[in-house]
């Protein structure tokens, strides 16, 4: 006898940007053990491996891609099977405080952060590749409501996809497509701890209801409900995963 699983992802296929290492490679490997058929894309090839290696079942594909060339998400979203999920998840941060914000700092992180999905989710689209009934979720940060010294790139960035979303959660909706978010507080990746100084850490750790930060599958469980037959009725919601930080 089969045992009933909602979250189920067995039969879907599932895109997963920024998969090389982090959330990214967390819910690749969430998926892969929910029974999803994942294909995963990331700029570094020898860490996509090894998030490749890890992956359980048969049939994933894995695309070396930056999705900051026109062309290499031109080559993705040709080589992309049809999918029923497409995880927006590759990001990029730039701590400066605002006297001293420069155009290359813009560039580099609203080029991976909002530029890149929206161009990706926009081809994928255009191209058919997500079928009716499929769900978009993309990674912005609690970062996009709260106000910390020397964040304005990285947090003004997350609340612009943060508002994609809710568009596409809108235009796609008559086509039974979902669009959702999660906005996770700090999470124990090169990309959350990096950017806090070690002195300072144990003292950000006090402003969180629980104690402590989140870990990378804990985020991708919440990516797995949103892509999940479970969240079949949910679109155009910004799911915060932030252990209570918000709270303070």
């Amino acid at each position: 006898m089969k045992t009933y699983n909602p979250f189920s992802l067995d039969g879907k296929t599932i895109l997963v940007t920024g998969a090389s290492s982090g959330i990214g490679r967390a819910t690749a490997i969430e998926c892969s053990k929910l029974g999803a058929r994942v294909v995963i894309t990331g700029r570094n090839e020898e860490r996509l491996a090894e998030t490749y290696s890890q992956l359980e079942g048969d049939g994933h594909m894995q695309i070396v891609a930056d999705l900051c060339k026109q062309e290499d998400i031109d080559r993705l979203v040709a080589e992309t099977p049809s999918l029923n999920g497409l995880v927006n998840n590759a990001g990029q941060n730039s701590l400066v405080t605002i006297n001293y914000v420069e155009q290359a700092d813009l560039d580099k992180v609203y080029q991976t952060n909002v530029f890149a999905p929206i161009l990706l989710t926009k081809g994928l689209l255009k191209k058919r590749k997500i079928a009716k009934g499929g769900s978009i979720v993309f990674t912005s940060s609690i970062s996009a409501s709260l106000s910390t010294p020397a964040n304005s790139i990285y947090a003004s960035s997350k609340a612009a996809i943060d508002s994609f979303m809710r568009t596409c959660a809108v235009e796609l909706g008559g086509r039974g497509i979902r669009a959702n978010a999660v906005l996770p507080g700090t999470i124990e990746t090169t990309l959350g701890i990096g950017a806090i100084p070690d002195e300072l850490i144990v003292k950000d750790k006090e402003l969180y209801a629980l104690r402590r930060y989140g870990k990378p599958e804990e985020v991708a469980h919440s990516i797995i409900y949103l892509l999940s037959d479970a969240a079949a009725w949910v679109t155009g919601t910004s799911l915060v995963i932030d252990g209570g930080r918000l709270l303070k």
